[in-house]
């Protein structure tokens, strides 16, 4: 199962500095955003694809498994 990775301190930086342009500011926080996205979806599709005994070694009943897999990527 892949986790979020979190934002790079040099990606930080760039977004709280104040001398880059509006366009690039909003592009990337899009980026933030997406990255992020796409990594629930990666994890919410290998959740799904788990075994009960996996599950049960990561202290998950199938329900709650299952209800996390069902949740769209947008939903934290």
């Amino acid at each position: 199962m892949t986790q979020a990775r979190p934002i790079s301190a040099d990606a930080m930086t760039l977004m709280t500095y104040r001398a880059l342009p509006v366009p690039a500011m909003i592009a990337l926080r899009f980026a933030a955003v997406v990255t992020t996205w796409a990594a629930r979806r990666r994890t919410r599709i290998a959740l799904a694809a788990l075994e009960p005994w996996e599950l049960d070694d990561a202290g998950l009943t199938p329900e709650q498994a299952s209800a996390e897999a069902s949740r769209v990527f947008w939903q934290a």
